[in-house]
């Protein structure tokens, strides 16, 4: 049986605890059943040498599976859906759906909802910040009302959860502390869905722990 090793951080900042994108991999692994350990690096150790020579923008994660090593959580998202009912369906037309919503998660959502986090949260109160942020509200106003209107009464975007339900809510999470969110309940509703599957419960309970242990005095 391979072995499968996931990087995460002994700790972070509490703005961005329960949101640290190994969360995604652990989700998908406990959503496949898939058994792996966790490689702690604290924050100092993300550029060293031996991290870069596997992720070379100095992040985690970075999933190891016997000689296979993987970074990019959506990549590593993939390889683990691709091998898993749980997280991909058998038809193809369906499947592909689903690795679609994956992409959109990443690529047409996420870049804008870290735009917003990033000056109504990190930034909050700078000026340059106040000046960006009603070109950054406007932009995730529009891709929260797309995807309202995509998701309409579903409980998920394919019919039944899938990969890109992950990804997607993963990335919608982000705007946990943005007020912007209350005024999409059909989104909160498809984040709290997501976010009670077991799966999801005992993958950040994992990223929470070492961040309570390892938390400033």
């Amino acid at each position: 049986m391979s072995k499968i090793s996931v990087t995460a951080l002994t700790w972070a900042p509490p703005v961005v605890q329960g949101l640290v994108r190994d969360l995604r991999v652990a989700w998908a692994l406990e959503e496949a059943g898939v058994a792996h350990e966790r490689e702690l690096l604290a924050l100092d150790q993300l550029a060293s040498p031996a991290n870069t020579a596997r992720q070379p923008f100095s992040q985690v994660p970075v999933y190891r599976e016997d000689d296979l090593v993987i970074f990019e959580s959506g990549a590593i998202v993939l390889h683990i859906a691709q091998r898993s009912r749980a997280l991909l369906p058998e038809d193809p037309a369906a499947r592909t759906r689903a690795i679609s919503w994956m992409f959109a998660a990443l690529t047409s959502v996420e870049p804008f909802v870290l735009g917003l986090f990033e000056v109504d949260v990190v930034a909050a109160g700078a000026e340059w910040a106040q000046l960006r942020r009603p070109a950054a509200l406007q932009i995730v106003e529009r891709r929260l009302a797309e995807l309202t209107a995509y998701l309409g009464d579903r409980d998920w975007l394919e019919g039944e959860f899938t990969a890109g339900d992950l990804l997607m809510i993963t990335v919608l999470r982000i705007l946990r502390d943005c007020q912007v969110m209350q005024d999409f309940p059909i989104l909160q509703a498809y984040v709290q869905r997501g976010q009670a599957r077991p799966a999801f419960q005992r993958a950040l309970a994992a990223q929470m722990a070492p961040f309570a242990e390892n938390a400033p005095a």
